[in-house]
């Protein structure tokens, strides 16, 4: 996942404090004047270098991130203003540069004493640019702590989005069909985490995903981020299973899981969108109400047609891997 191996930031004291501190050990080390142009090498170095790679681990969001995480971590964060400081400590980069190449020629030709006190007035603005970018450093490191733990869902791979209200039995159905038995895991806007499972067909992984929390709901009750993230899985799912209970055992009414089924339906118009009415072992298929329009029945507590209900959904996804080029 992207975001996973993102390094800690550092704050301005901390840079700050490392810069000058190795300053102070390279200039014992030497003498004169080339002790104080040492100071100064060693400290522009610390800062850029260490400022530019706080820029250089973060992927590129406008070309190296899948929409998917890209809206993910806009939901979580401000990704415009997450460029902006990212932007600011470059600039903080290049600038801790200039101040270098603009006073190492000030302690080549002249007195240790007015070379000391070059070096030390180049010491100021150094401290001085890396303090006015503190605010940045912090924004950028807590933006790493809350993304590096989304989960590690491959958005390349294709991909079955299992959606519903509580209790109609989603998570019996990934756990199921999937290997990874009740592997969850948290998002920063869910209630409870993420099941995501795998299973193959023809040699192909396929990736089944549980959303609760939000696809569990009408639009109407999710809050702006709950929603911005069900936009993020519409770049995500390549099929989408809307289980029903019409028992009602699932404390919701058979009307109101239509009503967010259709929802669901005309969020996600470019994906295969199939209603599965679960719990078939307690309620006769033919007499299931014409208004429910199931297009499969099935029962997860008696496995009745719950590979058929995945076979229909990995037919719907018709993927089609891309092959090398053989020339």
């Amino acid at each position: 996942m992207i975001f996973e191996d993102l390094p800690t930031t550092p704050t301005s004291e901390e840079l700050i404090d490392k810069a000058f501190s190795r300053a102070a050990r390279a200039g014992k080390a030497k003498g004169g004047l080339e002790a104080q142009q040492s100071m100064l090498q060693t400290a522009a170095n610390i800062i850029s270098d260490n400022l530019e790679n706080v820029v250089t681990a973060w992927p590129d969001f406008e070309y190296d991130a899948h929409p998917f995480y890209y809206e993910l971590a806009d939901a979580i964060v401000d990704v415009d203003r997450l460029r902006q400081s990212l932007s600011e400590v470059m600039w903080a980069s290049r600038k801790a540069r200039e101040i270098h190449e603009e006073y190492q020629p000030r302690l080549r030709k002249t007195d240790v004493d007015t070379a000391r006190k070059h070096r030390k007035q180049a010491f100021a603005r150094l401290a001085d640019i890396v303090e006015q970018i503190d605010d940045e450093l912090l924004y950028i490191n807590e933006s790493r702590n809350d993304l590096r733990d989304l989960p590690d869902i491959n958005p390349d791979e294709p991909t079955i989005v299992v959606a519903g209200y509580p209790n109609v039995g989603k998570s019996s159905f990934v756990n199921g069909v999937t290997s990874a038995r009740g592997e969850t895991a948290s998002y920063p806007f869910t209630t409870k985490g993420i099941g995501l499972g795998h299973f193959e067909r023809d040699h192909l992984r396929y990736q089944i995903v549980d959303t609760p929390g939000l696809l569990d709901r009408p639009p109407e009750e999710r809050n702006e981020i709950e929603s911005q993230a069900v936009s993020a899985v519409e770049h995500l799912a390549d099929c989408m299973l809307v289980m029903v209970d019409p028992t009602g055992e699932c404390g919701y009414p058979i009307g109101s899981q239509l009503e967010l089924r259709d929802s669901i339906a005309a969020q996600f118009e470019d994906v295969p969108v199939l209603t599965v009415a679960n719990k078939a072992d307690r309620f006769d298929p033919a007499e299931l109400d014409d208004a429910v329009a199931a297009d499969y029945t099935m029962s997860v507590e008696t496995d009745e047609n719950v590979e058929e209900v995945l076979e229909a959904a990995v037919e719907a996804i018709d993927y089609e891997p891309e092959l090398p080029f053989d020339g």
